[in-house]
């Protein structure tokens, strides 16, 4: 008889324009496999920002999924672009826990699961387990992914109070803290020494049933030049693209980069008119290519047929690795990093060679430099294809069950 795991997630389909998806999608998929049946407490799409169907196929047909009612309080509850500050503490989906805790009890009482599991950065998703968890005393566990409470972030500070008490609750109630990196547990680790056993890594990843039926075959996206491709979000500060833009300024001033023969494309960046003004400014609006969102396997199929991939990390973030990177490495593309931390890590773990700190021009100036020299003369290594395997969602799932195991011969702490 197969055990069952109530999921508490925001990022579930239709929700469009979030890799935060694939984390629950993916576990959803594979936990059946391993004796475990998932049950997903999520949100009504009325709250997303944003749809898209095309994933909805992929959750199993089988799998129940209960959409309590929530309101973005930016979207619903603002009057001329303003709303009440407490109704978006810790985030703008505080009302989803006033429906999500009663059905998520009525799914305890009639499913009886072994354990609960709630996923951030939604904080109001740890706000729902933690009350899940102190009605029922099942055991919990918290996935917080990346870093909550952090200096500076969220930078109101009664905000940053809210995500303070959540995160700390979280850590001593919870059976078990799931965090994406190494450096994201040990800091936790550090922060709170007393439950430091309990602080785990299960890693992200990229789904291989997700990249059958790609057409990778349609030759490169654009013929005769080296197409460089960002997929996802290019936040201002954590990926600041002004240091790489200040380096292609140089190296087209030197002859190195020309329009017709290199680009970078930023496909769904969401700040498409401040990489726009950024790239006008050192006269290398040529060099880039702003390009809109796409379906999630449009996205895949655009990595594989890209001529490279490029990678931004800042350091504010070395304790993070984008999702999306694991799909780079699977991609079985030259990688151009320019990041530090745990994403230079697992890139440089993976055979990803070469590229700079993204702070750092003059080493972005010769790194791309030598990129470009290795692209034009088909020697710019790829990632190694044994390493990147270690990496598969079903792989992460195989942890996610292990971890559960433990917690369920263990019992739970912190009731």
């Amino acid at each position: 008889m197969k055990r069952r795991l109530l999921m508490i997630a925001y990022h579930f389909p239709p929700l469009a324009g979030s890799s935060g998806i694939q984390r629950t999608l993916r576990f959803v998929q594979h936990l059946p496999r391993h004796g475990w049946e998932p049950i997903v407490l999520t949100a009504n799409p009325i709250s997303y920002d944003e749809t898209n169907v095309d994933l909805l196929a992929e959750v199993p047909e089988h799998i129940r999924v209960e959409r309590a009612f929530a309101l973005n309080t930016q979207k619903h509850l603002s009057l001329f672009g303003r709303y009440p500050a407490a109704l978006a503490r810790p985030d703008r989906l505080l009302s989803w826990s006033w429906a999500a805790v009663p059905r998520g009890m009525n799914l305890i009482r009639h499913y009886k699961p072994a354990a609960i599991w709630s996923t951030y950065p939604i904080a109001t998703a740890h706000l729902i387990g933690a009350a899940l968890a102190r009605r029922s005393g099942v055991p919990w566990i918290a996935d917080f992914r990346d870093p909550m409470a952090q200096n500076g972030y969220p930078s109101d500070p009664e905000t940053w109070k809210s995500f303070k008490k959540i995160e700390t609750e979280a850590v001593a109630r919870a059976a078990a803290s799931v965090f994406t990196t190494p450096g994201a547990a040990e800091e936790y680790r550090r922060r709170y020494p007393e439950y430091a056993a309990r602080i785990r890594v299960i890693e992200n990843g990229y789904d291989e049933s997700s990249f059958t039926d790609l057409d990778a075959d349609g030759g490169p996206l654009v013929p005769g030049r080296i197409t460089l491709l960002h997929s996802g979000v290019v936040y201002p500060t954590e990926r600041d693209p002004r240091p790489l833009f200040d380096a292609m300024a140089r190296l087209k001033a030197a002859g190195v980069l020309d329009a017709s023969r290199f680009a970078i494309r930023f496909r769904a960046a969401a700040h498409d008119d401040m990489l726009e003004a950024e790239a006008a400014k050192r006269d290398i609006r040529d060099l880039i290519e702003m390009a809109p969102p796409v379906s999630y396997k449009e996205a895949l199929a655009e990595m594989l047929r890209a001529d490279g991939l490029l990678v931004m990390q800042g350091r504010g973030c070395n304790e993070q690795i984008p999702a999306k990177v694991y799909e780079y490495l699977r991609a079985d593309r030259p990688i151009f990093a320019l990041a530090s931390g745990e994403t230079g890590r697992l890139l440089h773990n993976n055979g990803v060679e070469g590229g700079a700190a993204l702070e750092d021009g003059p080493g972005i100036e010769a790194a791309l430099r030598a990129f470009v020299e290795r692209m034009n003369a088909g020697t710019a290594p790829r990632p190694s294809a044994e390493a990147v395997r270690h990496h598969s969602r079903e792989a992460r799932a195989a942890e996610l069950v292990s971890l559960l195991e433990e917690i369920g011969d263990a019992g739970s702490p912190g009731q």
